[in-house]
């Protein structure tokens, strides 16, 4: 039986970790935490924030997909959204999810994330 889904991994390109480093620490708030050895040597980096893991895999042929993506429980969207914004990102609105506020965004190599928070009734 499932319980949790453990991490999202996202693919990048290669050479593309400070760039990652700078979007998922530096505009999400995410603390990178280590890669097993056996791993870091595929080059890459895994970012957390509470129980949400992301990994970001270097993918040598590497195209972002248009529409899969994670999609990012937040807890006070309206300022985390300025925040995303401050720190140079883009923040796009979607109010097409009945009962949620939403935003979209996309890290620096072009992977969309999704960011959500139900809205309280």
């Amino acid at each position: 039986m499932l319980v949790a889904v453990d991490h999202v991994l996202l693919a990048a390109p290669p050479g593309s970790e400070d760039e990652l480093r700078r979007y998922y620490a530096g505009v999400l708030g995410m603390t990178e935490i280590a890669k097993p050895p056996a791993l870091a040597a595929r080059g890459g980096c895994w970012f957390q924030a509470g129980a949400v893991q992301l990994h970001l895999g270097i993918e040598a042929d590497f195209r972002p997909a248009k529409k899969a993506h994670p999609g990012l429980r937040v807890a006070g969207i309206e300022a985390y959204a300025a925040r995303v914004e401050e720190r140079g990102a883009q923040v796009v609105w979607d109010d097409g999810l009945p009962g949620h506020q939403r935003f979209y965004s996309e890290d620096p190599v072009g992977n969309r994330l999704e960011f959500l928070e139900p809205i309280a009734r």
